[in-house]
Formats: structure tokens, sequence, C-alpha cells
């Protein structure tokens, strides 16, 4: 494979803040791999958009369009300036047949979007807009969360919450400020702090708990 530099130098694209690098239902003719920056990728279900996932570093997207050859199933855009490769078919099934560990690292990725699809399905179930927002901060704390300190930093905001759980912007800070009070979670600038993530399990099982006795 070639080295970074050349790769860089013959597939690299440069992307500003709030680029539309394709949008759902376009034609796919390329896949892309982040090099630097963030994209969101999102769609629109009923009425709104729905974010479906933020991607950074080592992260790549777009490439079921050009395996299955059918329209982009979402939409992506830069969230800040992103530099990535752009590979077209061709290119990409190349490097997938001529490098064992670019095929593996593919497999990895797709194992773990099918988890965070069983995550969504999950959510859908969950009507309590207070559990789904708890629900959502756990599983990104294991998944995207950062250490920091004694605790695990999850780079997201109340508007990209909402657009992923499908509420109110209004509802998700709700959630928070309860969180907030009951010391499970603290707001940074960076994102939103998760002192004890063993705690917010457990205030999880105890929603759990309550839910349940409500149904009976």
């Amino acid at each position: 494979m070639q080295d970074q530099p050349a790769l860089l130098e013959r597939f690299g694209r440069h992307f500003p803040t709030d680029a539309l690098l394709f949008r759902e239902g376009d034609l796919g003719r390329e896949m892309y791999l982040i090099q630097s920056g963030r994209v969101q990728i999102s769609r629109f279900i009923q009425g709104r958009t729905s974010v479906l996932a933020d991607l950074g570093p080592g992260d790549f997207f777009g490439e079921m369009a050009l395996l299955n050859h059918r329209p982009r199933s979402a939409t992506a855009m830069a969230m800040e300036p992103t530099i990535a490769l752009v590979l077209d078919a061709d290119t990409f099934k190349a490097m997938i047949t001529s490098n064992a560990e670019i095929a593996l690292r593919l497999l990895e990725k797709l194992a773990h979007r099918l988890e965070m699809a069983n995550t969504q399905i999950e959510l859908l179930l969950v009507q309590d807009a207070n559990h789904r927002v708890v629900y959502t901060l756990r599983k990104m704390a294991e998944l995207t969360g950062k250490p920091q300190g004694a605790g695990i930093l999850i780079p997201t905001s109340v508007p990209e919450l909402a657009g992923r759980l499908g509420l109110d912007e209004d509802q998700v800070r709700t959630s928070i400020l309860r969180l907030q009070e009951a010391r499970l979670v603290r707001a940074t600038a960076n994102g939103f702090l998760i002192p004890e993530v063993g705690k917010l399990h457990e205030y999880l099982d105890f929603l759990d708990i309550r839910r349940r006795n409500e149904q009976e």
C-alpha cells in the first residue's frame, strides 16, 4: 500500500465547515476516509433530521453505495474543516483485494456500525425521553467516550443529542438538567462529562424498573 503522504497527494480533498459531501438520495460514486476533522451522518426521518453518526479521523463512510450500487441512504456534512481521502469504486476494491489489513479494518468498522444500528433500534422501542437520553449517554460513554480525569467525556451537545434521538431540544435539556442535579453528568465546553459511568448504569436500571412497574 502507498504511504500516507502519497495517498493524501493523490486522493486527499479538503472540505470546509458545513460542506455537503453528499445528500441522501444522491448516486454514490465515491467513498471517504477521514484524515482529520469531523463529519456528521444524518437522515430525514418522519419530517425531521436525525443524526445517525459523528465520524472522526480513521472513520470511513459512503462505501455501501459503491458496493450495492444504490443511492445514498444518508447525508454527510463536514462539521469542521475536514481532510478526507476520496476513493472511487475501482480504487476502493483494489485496496481491499490487495491489502488484508484494510479488509480486516473494514470488517471491524462494519461490525461496530451494526452494533450502533442495534442500539438505534433499541432506542426506538423506548418512548420515555429521559430514558432515551440516559441510555444514549451510557452507550456513547462506552463506544465513543474519551477519558478525562476520573471521568469520561462525551463530545456532543444538546442539539446533536436531540437530532440523534428524534426529540425536541427542550426535552433533552430537561433530562440533562435532571442528570446534573443528580451529579451524574456535568456540562463542559467540549461536551458532557460522566464522572462515574457505573452510576449512570445504576440510574438506567432504576428507570427500567420504574418503567416496568408503570406498565404492570
